[in-house]
């Protein structure tokens, strides 16, 4: 590792074959905490190459446990993460909307690194067990609509890694790599990124994956369609700039989206807007990320019918049958 962090402090960057090689080494147990924290540092101090991102993610694809979930044509919604915004589990929300609305749907997740409460936490504390039991992820998925993929449980090779992560408090390129390394390979994407840079990045890897995709990111810094200003919104066909009255019917201020000092409280907020006790600005921004991911599935005719859905999801009491059919089935 040495001689790594020597040629990277030098400003050089890794090739792609590099970059797998010492993220499989970081797997494997090879360096200490001391060594990887220099090195997950560099990346906080300079951007991080397509080279070096696509290396990355061939490593942790490649350690990763299989998670074949069958002829699903499943979604996944999911942001970066390390924004800084701290507001409550939006992706996580329009997942269980979207699976609601009838949408299949394997969420990969994990727990907050740069925040208090990140998709894991909360799934948790809602009462749900992880688990590497195929089978049983298959059921959930064709009872409920939906499944979640803890990724320490699919990666855990890079375990090691997650105190490191919360230690630091940062967001790191680890942040980049999760919405690329859902091992379920969905069919679908809606990806939420901190920056127009990392929107740049996202967009020349899915273009890769030939297959659809949604790339979000807010104005002002939110890795969602915060509706707190306009947001950028990329997809395979091209771009474009939505308001927020476009996308969610109104503008909303960040104290509305705020996700509490505690877990507990992430998951209580969580259950809320599901029992559809959210405020009208927490419905307004779960509805409109639900609606965009639906949209990028080309079932719907247009925006507003996908938007409409996603409402009947949440009003009428669906994306909250399918949480608590999903918790029903934990043992």
């Amino acid at each position: 590792m040495k001689k790594i962090l020597q040629y990277l402090f030098e400003h050089k960057t890794l090739s792609r074959e590099e970059a797998k090689e010492v993220l499989t080494a970081i797997g494997e147990g090879k360096y200490n905490e001391h060594e990887v924290t220099a090195f997950m540092t560099v990346f906080l101090m300079r951007s991080i190459t397509i080279a070096e991102l696509q290396g990355f993610r061939d490593a942790l694809l490649g350690m990763a446990l299989p998670a074949d979930l069958g002829d699903h044509d499943t979604l996944d919604i999911v942001g970066t993460g390390g924004d800084g915004k701290n507001t409550f589990n939006i992706s996580t929300l329009a997942c269980f909307i979207a699976a609601g609305a009838g949408q299949k749907v394997a969420k990969h997740g994990n727990y907050g690194a740069s925040s208090i409460s990140g998709s894991s936490n909360v799934m948790e504390q809602l009462g749900y067990h992880f688990k590497h039991d195929i089978a049983a992820l298959k059921n959930e998925l064709e009872e409920t609509n939906i499944c979640f993929l803890h990724a320490p449980v699919f990666h855990p090779a890079l375990r090691s890694v997650g105190p490191i992560r919360k230690n630091l408090a940062m967001r790191t390129f680890f942040n980049m790599l999760g919405p690329m390394a859902n091992p379920a390979l969905p069919a679908y994407q809606l990806v939420g990124v901190y920056s127009l840079e990392m929107a740049r990045i996202y967009t020349y890897l899915l273009q890769l994956e030939n297959k659809p995709f949604t790339i979000i990111h807010s104005l002002d810094g939110y890795d969602e369609i915060s509706l707190t200003s306009d947001t950028k919104v990329i997809t395979e066909k091209g771009e474009r700039i939505y308001s927020a009255e476009e996308l969610g019917k109104r503008m909303v201020l960040p104290a509305d989206i705020y996700g509490g000092d505690t877990i507990e409280e992430a998951a209580a907020i969580f259950l809320r807007i599901l029992k559809g006790e959210g405020s009208w600005s927490q419905n307004a921004v779960v509805l409109a990320n639900a609606a965009m991911a639906l949209y990028g599935t080309g079932k719907y005719s247009d925006h507003e019918q996908a938007y409409l859905a996603a409402v009947d999801s949440l009003e009428n009491g669906k994306a909250l049958a399918v949480l608590n059919k999903l918790l029903s089935l934990q043992k």
